[in-house]
């Protein structure tokens, strides 16, 4: 069967259009009645938009619907969810969240009670419930705040990170007005850093908004004005995070992962000696691994198979260039907070601008917008596009190379050139990118 909800990460559209409380209560109903628990416990958690409160009351009508209890945990970072699942030891959690899209998105991600991410079949199985008249349960469920949820995640995080020492260190947060605007100050305060902090201040609309991982302008400024030994830059609900120096240079996830890589080798905590990465990762980064003797597997985009593939080999660390970073050792999913703390402990007290992990080759990735995912398809198999893919990528054979892929989770065609010199990677994109839109026109 072929999904129409489910995409890489989750059930994600327009709020109140596509994603209505009518179908995200159908949702959970069917994630808990195909379960085995006799009284599933489930976890909903939310980022800060508007329109969070709206899906988690009908999540958790949902769940109790089928006879589950819905425990609240409130405004928390993607992450905190399987953490919490394990600890507690529920049966499901939901997240709602749209990551890093604006705020008029939302998503629902599914945990399930190992911590992991809900693999196809599953999704597959839910949505085929979808299709069937909701079974009656022999009794309604409860709804409950779990109180002392952001304090449990905290938890977690110190006591991975008991050793890390950040007295002195000067530390600039951009939360994204979102998730992570309380965990992520806090745990920095705690381990000593004197953090300043950007963007802590959510309205429901303004989670994304010129702010965060994907907006880096603000962060830039202040690091450069203010001289902070670095800033990490979170997506709204905190899986992700980017890094800048103090010289307003941006660390993306390839350079934090290849950094975490070596440090994690060095201390004999990287287990099979291996990483997994994306199409997307730079090539400066396979060259370093390749040089450091890392083994490097490579996924299709999403963090999704990027996890699948550290657990069928039984490696810990992976990531994607965009700042979504696993480390299994923490946890069974990426954590933007934690990232940002395994980037301080692998730099040791040096300094971020001093890093040295890899280097990179000049890449640029344009985002070309079509009006409707059909579109996306057609585009990247035009018999025209695929020719002149084939011509760049025969002509950077052994220097650079190329990528062309519909976005996962965006009515977006990427196109991304890797190339020795800056000149010509925009050459080369600027070629391929113009031809894709005169084919989506």
């Amino acid at each position: 069967m072929t999904r129409h909800l489910f995409g890489t990460d989750g059930v994600r559209g327009r709020a109140g259009e596509f994603l209505t409380a009518e179908l995200a209560l159908a949702l959970a109903r069917a994630a808990v009645a195909r379960g085995e628990s006799e009284r599933p416990q489930v976890l909903i958690v939310r980022d800060t938009r508007e329109s969070g409160e709206m899906l988690e009351s009908a999540i958790a009508a949902g769940v109790t619907a089928a006879g589950g209890d819905a425990l609240l945990g409130g405004i928390l970072p993607t992450p905190a969810a399987p953490l919490l699942v394990l600890r507690h030891r529920l049966d499901l959690a939901a997240v709602i969240s749209a990551s890093h899209n604006p705020y008029e998105d939302n998503g629902i991600k599914l945990f399930a009670a190992d911590g992991f991410k809900l693999d196809d079949d599953t999704e597959h199985a839910i949505e085929a419930e979808l299709e069937r008249p909701p079974p009656v349960p022999d009794r309604i469920g409860r709804v409950r705040r779990l109180h002392g949820a952001l304090e449990d995640y905290l938890r977690e995080l110190h006591s991975r990170f008991a050793e890390l020492d950040l007295s002195g260190r000067r530390i600039l947060l951009d939360c994204a007005n979102g998730a992570t605007y309380r965990a992520a100050p806090e745990i920095m305060r705690r381990l000593g850093a004197e953090v300043t902090v950007l963007a802590d201040e959510p309205d429901g609309r303004n989670i994304n908004d010129g702010c965060g991982s994907t907006h880096l302008d603000s962060v830039i400024e202040e690091i450069r004005a203010e001289g902070q030994d670095a800033a990490f830059a979170f997506d709204g609900d905190g899986d992700r995070v980017l890094a800048v120096d103090r010289n307003g240079t941006v660390v993306d996830g390839d350079e934090l992962v290849a950094l975490a890589a070596l440090h994690l080798r060095a201390a004999d905590r990287l287990p099979g000696n291996g990483v997994a990465v994306t199409v997307m990762t730079n090539y400066g980064f396979h060259t370093a691994m390749s040089e450091a003797g890392v083994e490097v597997a490579t996924t299709a985009v999403g963090d999704r198979y990027v996890l699948d593939e550290l657990r069928r080999r039984g490696w810990a660390l992976g990531g994607e260039q965009s700042g979504h970073i696993i480390d299994l050792g923490f946890a069974p999913s990426g954590d933007g907070i934690a990232s940002a703390l395994l980037t301080l402990e692998a730099l040791g007290g040096r300094d971020l601008a001093d890093r040295d992990a890899m280097a990179k080759l000049p890449q640029r990735l344009v985002n070309i917008r079509a009006p409707a995912r059909a579109s996306l398809r057609a585009a990247i198999e035009d018999a025209t596009v695929c020719e002149a893919i084939e011509r760049e990528q025969q002509a950077l054979a052994g220097r650079g190379r190329v990528l062309v892929r519909a976005s996962g989770t965006e009515p977006l065609v990427r196109v991304m050139v890797e190339a020795p010199s800056d000149d010509e990677t925009d050459a080369v994109c600027d070629r391929l990118a113009e031809l894709v839109r005169r084919t989506i026109a």
